[in-house]
């Protein structure tokens, strides 16, 4: 099977499907190859935070133009899955010198299912673009076509809990993975200052308590395969011996009350109003945040602040830092090196990450006063 990611997140993905058992984990661009049974389709659709979608691969062969790719998608055996009855969408994604265009990469798989059912039953299956009965996935890389059955339908980053969003809210796959990528497990309190629709606070709650992201979601594509198993998926579903206890509080602020409100009914849609403390707060007024603490944010980058203002505020961050979090540490995404540099200290760690189309760096800064050896030593 092929899990999805975002660029950036494959090492803690590959981390994720090995804890929950997968088999002969191998890191690739933007996803993650694994085996497993069953079982372990649904348990990576339920329970990785970092994956996109998971893949199940029907067929793997060579195209060196669009006909290759309608005679080798013909080939597959589509009546095991499909039948006439049922809908179908299908998701392209090349990188290749010979094929220009996925759009016409998904027509011409199209063409191949309709043919295949037409010329065997004389009738076809229908396509729909939202909510099929089966979504089919075909990539190409170079001149390496592999089809698949996607098991996920709706990408995986839509949990469900969601219900109401600032503009250009944090992805929540992006989210999940900032967290997991500073270590973090819930033995601390936790802090994001510019909280948004509270999107790091609640990710970050469930993953302190290990609460599977799938819990919130409506439906999973692979519930609609014939050979769905529902008695297995409910054991998955119902299972929560790995669950823990978060003895912390994650704490979410942010300058615009509308956005908090947000915060606050997203918050409650998930049941976790206990762990997760918000209030309209502007960073610059931190003075005695609770320890042990990291902190986790997401500036604005300058879409709907100015050059000016936007300098400001991080010369304010970099200030409120240095006084007031001493002893954590605090990681920062942004995609602008001149922002970082109006910070004024020296990161520990850089991690190279996608805030959708934005190359973004994720910087790790120990907060410590005095001379560092001092403060590593304690």
């Amino acid at each position: 099977m092929v899990a999805k990611t975002l660029y950036g997140l494959e090492d803690v993905l590959a981390e994720e499907l090995t804890t929950i058992g997968a088999k002969d984990v191998t890191i690739g661009r933007r996803m993650v190859s694994f085996y497993g049974d069953k079982g372990m389709l649904y348990k990576a659709n339920f329970n990785c935070r970092t994956a996109l979608r998971i893949l199940k691969p029907l067929a793997t062969f060579k195209a060196d133009h669009a006909d290759d790719v309608y005679e080798g998608v013909k080939k597959i055996t589509w009546d095991q899955f499909l039948t006439t009855e049922k809908t179908f969408a299908v998701e392209a994604v090349v990188y290749s010198e010979t094929f220009n265009h996925s759009k016409f990469v998904a027509y011409r798989t199209k063409d191949a299912i309709a043919d295949y059912f037409f010329e065997k039953y004389n009738k076809r299956p229908s396509v729909r673009i939202n909510n099929p009965d089966f979504y089919i996935h075909i990539h190409i890389s170079h001149n390496d076509c592999t089809v698949s059955l996607d098991s996920s339908g709706e990408s995986l980053h839509k949990r469900g809990y969601r219900i109401s969003q600032v503009s250009a809210p944090l992805n929540e796959v992006l989210a999940a993975g900032m967290i997991l990528k500073t270590g973090w497990r819930g033995e601390s309190h936790f802090i994001d200052p510019m909280c948004g629709s509270g999107t790091l606070l609640i990710e970050a709650a469930m993953i302190a308590m290990n609460i599977a992201p799938g819990v919130f979601r409506k439906e999973f594509a692979f519930e609609r395969w014939p050979d769905f198993d529902s008695e297995l998926f409910e054991e998955i579903y119902s299972d929560d011996s790995t669950e823990r206890v978060f003895n912390y509080k994650c704490y979410g602020s942010d300058i615009s009350p509308e956005a908090i409100n947000k915060a606050q009914k997203n918050v409650k849609n998930t049941s976790l109003s206990k762990y997760i403390e918000l209030k309209t707060l502007p960073f610059q007024q931190y003075s005695q945040p609770p320890k042990p603490g990291i902190l986790v944010m997401n500036p604005p980058y300058g879409e709907r602040i100015s050059g000016d203002d936007l300098n400001e505020l991080y010369a304010m961050i970099g200030e409120r830092l240095k006084h007031a979090f001493m002893g954590y540490q605090a990681w920062i995404i942004s995609n602008n090196d001149a922002y970082f540099d109006l910070i004024g200290l020296r990161p520990k760690q850089r991690i190279r990450l996608m805030n959708g189309d934005l190359e973004c760096e994720y910087r790790c800064y120990e907060l410590f006063g005095g001379k560092r050896k001092q403060w590593v030593s304690g």
